[in-house]
């Protein structure tokens, strides 16, 4: 569904998850590819496992990250055709309003 503003739920999804300093650091630990348990998560970053697990919760919503199951655990790791899709609806949404060049 298109909001007011023009944006797709998901992609306003997107952006409410890049809205924390948390999500963020939790987003910079998949920089290398690899995937992640939630208590390896709260263990690097230095916060509890209830913390990492809401806050994963939110990065899943906005198509941030995936959580694949591997017997009794989950591994979150980065969403890649999520993430693009977030990025290239906001493309569109900018070159509309702001072109480059102007």
């Amino acid at each position: 569904m298109d909001t007011a503003a023009g944006l797709t739920d998901s992609t306003r999804d997107f952006l409410r998850a890049l809205a924390s300093d948390t999500r963020m650091q939790i987003v910079f630990l998949f920089a290398d590819g690899s995937s992640r348990s939630v208590g390896e998560i709260a263990t690097e970053l230095g916060i509890g496992q209830s913390t990492a697990s809401e806050q994963l919760a939110l990065l899943r919503r906005g198509g941030v990250v995936r959580a694949d199951r591997e017997g009794k655990t989950v591994n979150y790791r980065a969403d890649p055709d999520g993430i693009r899709a977030a990025l290239d609806e906001l493309q569109v949404r900018l070159a509309a309003c702001c072109p480059p060049g102007t």
